[in-house]
């Protein structure tokens, strides 16, 4: 971090999590935040489900809830950006307090419940958002805590906001909607991507639809995802969500309910990943994301088979600048093991994961 950055930090987190959320959206929207710039490269730049990604090294979905800093985020240095969750109607989420920070852990436990203001507002903020920057935007849709159709939510958000982003990701493993995980079923999940995938099909033009799926996943569990992810012809799918699991944890706020994210999530995403890779033996992409805070545990990811990666709450300990450090760092281990480009190291390390 820059010294200046580091006072910004330190600033932060003399507030509670939550409050400290909104402040640094505010700081990013009145340009005061310190941003990177965007870093390419030959070896970098790289192609995921029809996207073109300046690098592979995305924003995950969680931070800009409401499409609020879109432009911002756009210009700190990652090579795709996703905002939401987005619902169809505003939601205020789950009571607070409901975001807490586990120093000793390098993690986060939040219970957010898809807090957000809603479709309208956010199609409102994407169809104004510059389009000239060369980082894809992506929305997560998600689904009414209430409703009696939450496929139809999914369509519905797809519908509103589809038209002014350049991917989206069906997010059905949130741990805090209740009854929202059930819809990673293999029948279940075939009805829901179905509705999406036709939704899609009804726009003028292609719209790559990818899945989150949760870490907490047992290994016929995976099979079937991946059997459905072929069926449906999924465009991609991105391993993992937040876990349930407080295996190994130090921290005062372990017990804490809700989805931990951070350090300790790294080896069981990543094991999902890999399991995942040597199923779709490379014909379905994939992104990593769980536990990734350096430049070595993106690589990982890569080598474990995911195309491409996505960072959150290791940016609550070190800031943006983390994401040109990940940036440049892929850039050293490439080279230092005889890859030209990124693609080429996808999935040669998956069997240590496996």
């Amino acid at each position: 971090m820059t010294p200046f950055e580091r006072l910004g930090m330190a600033f932060l987190h003399r507030f509670g999590p939550e409050a400290a959320h909104g402040l640094s959206l505010m700081a990013l929207k009145a340009g005061v935040a310190p941003v990177p710039g965007l870093r390419t490269s030959p070896a970098l730049a790289t192609t995921v489900a029809g996207l073109k990604l300046p690098n592979p090294v995305g924003l995950a979905a969680g931070y800009d809830k409401n499409a609020e800093v879109v432009d911002a985020l756009a210009r700190a240095g990652f090579g795709f950006v996703e905002v939401g969750a987005v619902t169809p109607r505003p939601q205020p989420g789950n009571p607070k307090p409901r975001l807490f920070r586990l120093y000793e852990d390098g993690a986060i436990i939040n219970r957010m419940g898809f807090n957000n203001e809603g479709m309208e507002a956010a199609a409102a903020r994407l169809t104004r958002r510059c389009r000239t920057h060369p980082v894809p935007i992506g929305l997560n849709l998600g689904a009414n805590k209430d409703s009696d159709d939450r496929a139809g939510d999914y369509v519905a958000v797809l519908a509103a906001c589809g038209p002014h982003v350049d991917f989206v990701t069906v997010n059905v493993s949130s741990p805090n909607t209740e009854r929202l995980r059930d819809l990673q079923g293999p029948v279940a999940l075939r009805a829901l991507l179905t509705r999406v995938l036709e939704e899609r099909e009804s726009q003028d033009r292609f719209l790559p639809v990818f899945l989150k799926i949760a870490p907490d996943l047992g290994g016929e569990e995976i099979e079937a995802i991946a059997e459905v992810a072929r069926g449906t012809r999924l465009d991609g799918i991105i391993a993992t969500n937040t876990t349930l699991d407080r295996e190994g944890l130090k921290s005062v706020n372990k017990s804490e309910q809700g989805g931990l994210s951070g350090t300790p999530l790294f080896e069981k995403s990543t094991r999902v990943l890999a399991r995942l890779s040597a199923l779709t033996q490379g014909h379905l992409p994939l992104i990593g994301v769980g536990g990734i805070s350096s430049a070595e545990d993106a690589y990982a990811k890569i080598r474990a088979g995911a195309s491409a990666v996505q960072v959150y709450s290791a940016l609550v300990y070190n800031g943006l600048s983390l994401v040109d450090d990940i940036v440049r760092g892929l850039e050293v281990l490439l080279a230092r093991d005889g890859f030209a480009h990124v693609s080429q190291a996808v999935g040669t390390a998956r069997g240590d994961w496996l």
